[in-house]
C-alpha cells in the first residue's frame, strides 16, 4: 500500500506580545487550520476583550527550495498564541516549552511597554530564532 500523505515538517511559532498590540488579530490573519483554543474562544476572553489561554493554529506552505534535501513536501507553522497581560505570565511560561521559534509583535503607536520587554525576556530564554513583528 503506498502511502500517499504528505510528508510535513512542523515548527512551532510563540506569537508573543504586550497586551492589545494585535496578536490574535496577527494570527487570524495567517492562519488556516483553528484549533478549538484558537482566537480567543474561551467565553472569559470573549467578555475581557483580551487572550487568557494559549490559542492554536496553523498554516501550511511548500518546502523551499533551499531546503529540498530535506524528507519533507510542505512546512506546517503551528502558531502559540500567548496572552500579553502581565497577570498570565504562568500561561506564557507554558507556551514557551513547546516553541521553536518566536514572532514578537509590538504595537508601533505605544512602542515597547512593560510586556513586550518581559516577553522578550521569557522568548530568549526558549529560542534564539526571532522575528519582530510591527503592527497596527
Amino acid at each position: 500500500m503506498a502511502n500517499d500523505k504528505a510528508r510535513v515538517l512542523n515548527i512551532n511559532v510563540g506569537i508573543l506580545g504586550h497586551v492589545d498590540s494585535g496578536k490574535t488579530s496577527l494570527v487570524a490573519a495567517l492562519s488556516t487550520h483553528l484549533s478549538t483554543a484558537a482566537l480567543d474562544k474561551h467565553p472569559q476572553s470573549k467578555e475581557r476583550g483580551i487572550t487568557l489561554d494559549l490559542g492554536f493554529s496553523s498554516f501550511i506552505v511548500p518546502l523551499p527550495p533551499h531546503l529540498s534535501h530535506l524528507p519533507y513536501d510542505a512546512l506546517q507553522f503551528t502558531l502559540v498564541d500567548c496572552p500579553g497581560h502581565a497577570s498570565l505570565i504562568r500561561t506564557i511560561i507554558g507556551g514557551i516549552q513547546i516553541i521553536d521559534m518566536m514572532v514578537l509583535v509590538v504595537d508601533v503607536t505605544k512602542g515597547l511597554q512593560a510586556q513586550t520587554a518581559e516577553c522578550l525576556v521569557v522568548g530568549e530564554v526558549a529560542t534564539p530564532r526571532m522575528v519582530v513583528a510591527l503592527n497596527k
